[in-house]
């Protein structure tokens, strides 16, 4: 379960004060486009109940009456020193994620899904602004020429006062603390890992004896994120993309902010993001363009992903049958079931992360049946081979499959024995920096130091290789170069097709040993740095 606490207090001024003076409660703007006409506050309030069947929201004592609900609390808190400390005692001792929501939120659900399943143990929602592609990566900005100073400009209304790196967060300003170069700023929502709530608490507790400091602009937000960042907690960044999120502090906000939202297609941002980001060239464009809109028609069906999985399976042992006959016409057909067979493997987890439907078995299955089925189809073309009598009695043929079947097991061995062992690494701390220090110039001196002790000898290797990632053609060879299943199937499509086993199989053993090359020369390397 995931904790979600609603930070209803008003904030510092985010955007420019709205027409008329004074901000309108949450609770008291009405939502009139959607149905039933729910006040801001009670819908975020639903949204937050799908996570936590209590969500807490912390109120001013004046407004605490107008967002009591039958469910969920409300604790009380006289300023930004008395939230720090309740959001310190409601996640102390926690044994269960924390979500933290402005109360004045409009936001997708998707969104709120995705924050709260990223990977990073810490995550916080920004806006960045637009930056020069000819000026240098964020955290290479030499120290000389990266004066300090409290985030003054505005991006989008909200006031620049973040400093973002590539994957993280490296930075945050207050009315008190110095920023070097802000080139975002916070929305926001912020989700924590259970790991990280004990150091929550004790910044939370620590900023608030240091209230006296701040300024009526400071967000409990920003404060919070400020805090993990200096006590060496990497707070992963996430912007809105192709989701909507703003917070409405008026009528007339939320009317804008509506009609806005509405020109989002939510439900295509979710399709979108069921297809994995990082996957293989083949994959990429000549499956997952078309495999989701299969994946969202299994899904309205009822169809589950272990159903799809399935004929995943029964659509491999069909092209294994199918080569097995050893006729050309066999051969295409099983050519063609087996790029099917595939395309049903990446449409299996595509509707899993649509539908939200995972279990431990459909991940074995998956996993385990890639395997049977790609085993299967190496038994087929070698009984083909057999059987046409084109090459004798076969038995060169067989040498051959079993020599690809041998290269492939050692393959997955040494990938799944590298992230076991991965797993058991611990990460390499940050560097860290008191918050009652105001500037932060130690911290950014401390990342240069350690970017610095990277750049030489096989880690500087190993960063020049990642660096060269950011050039298309390299990335794409290197996604190929490591033979993926995709890759695979589709070697084994054409060239069964096209030539005959032979030649299949030879191509699985250059190219698979090739990658074997590959993958085990980078675990070396990355082992000893």
């Amino acid at each position: 379960m995931t904790r979600v606490v609603l930070l209803g207090a008003p904030p510092g001024p985010i955007s420019p004060p709205p027409p008329g003076g004074q901000p309108a409660l949450p609770a008291a703007i009405t939502l009139k486009s959607l149905p039933g006409a729910p006040s801001a506050y009670d819908r975020l309030l639903a949204q937050a109940a799908a996570l936590d069947p209590e969500p807490t929201t912390i109120a001013r004592p004046g407004d605490a009456a107008a967002y009591h609900r039958p469910y969920g609390r409300v604790v009380e808190s006289p300023d930004v020193a008395g939230d720090l400390r309740a959001l310190a005692d409601l996640v102390e001792g926690a044994e269960d994620n924390l979500l933290i929501l402005p109360a004045d939120s409009l936001v997708h659900d998707e969104l709120i899904y995705q924050i709260t399943k990223a990977k990073r143990g810490a995550i916080a929602l920004i806006v960045r602004q637009e930056r020069d592609e000819n000026a240098p990566p964020e955290e290479e900005v030499p120290i000389e020429e990266a004066e300090p100073e409290i985030g003054e400009k505005v991006i989008e209304g909200l006031p620049q006062r973040t400093r973002a790196g590539r994957g993280r967060i490296i930075s945050v300003g207050t009315a008190y603390h110095a920023v070097t170069r802000p080139n975002a700023a916070l929305l926001g929502p912020l989700h924590l890992h259970q790991r990280h709530l004990q150091t929550l608490a004790e910044v939370a507790r620590e900023l608030a004896d240091m209230a006296h400091l701040f300024g009526p602009e400071d967000d409990v937000t920003e404060l919070l994120v400020l805090g993990l960042v200096r006590r060496g907690v990497s707070v992963g960044r996430r912007g809105r993309r192709d989701l909507f999120f703003r917070r409405v502090r008026s009528q007339a906000e939320a009317d804008e902010a509506l009609t806005e939202m509405a020109g989002f297609n939510e439900d295509r941002a979710r399709l979108n993001n069921a297809v994995k980001g990082a996957d293989g060239f083949f994959t990429t464009f000549f499956v997952s363009t078309y495999s989701r809109f299969i994946a969202r028609w299994a899904a309205r069906r009822g169809l589950t992903p272990n159903q799809v999985t399935l004929i995943s399976i029964a659509l491999g042992l069909l092209s294994a049958g199918a080569f097995a006959t050893g006729t050309r016409w066999g051969a295409v057909a099983g050519a063609v079931l087996i790029y099917f067979a595939f395309v049903f493997d990446c449409v299996d987890g595509q509707v899993a992360r649509y539908a939200r439907k995972f279990g431990v078995l459909g991940a074995w299955l998956d996993a385990t049946f890639d395997r049977f089925k790609e085993y299967a189809v190496f038994v087929g073309l070698a009984v083909g081979a057999t059987v046409s009598g084109q090459f004798g009695d076969g038995e060169g043929v067989w040498t051959l499959a079993l020599v690809a079947l041998a290269l492939q097991s050692v393959k997955h061995l040494l990938d799944f024995s590298f992230g076991a062992a991965n797993r058991r690494k611990a990460p390499v701390p940050l560097p860290t920096l008191d918050l009652t220090v105001a500037d932060d110039r130690p911290l950014r001196e401390a990342l240069e130091q350690r970017r610095a002790s990277r750049s030489t000898g096989v880690r500087g290797l190993l960063k020049l290789w990642t660096k060269a990632g950011k050039f298309r053609p390299v990335h794409w060879a290197r996604k190929m170069i490591v033979f993926p299943i995709g890759e695979r199937f589709a070697a084994i499509a054409i060239t069964a097709a096209f030539f005959n086993p032979r030649v299949t199989f030879l191509t699985l053993i250059v190219w698979g040993g090739v990658a074997a090359i590959y993958t085990l020369t980078g675990r070396l390397l990355r082992s000893l740095a």
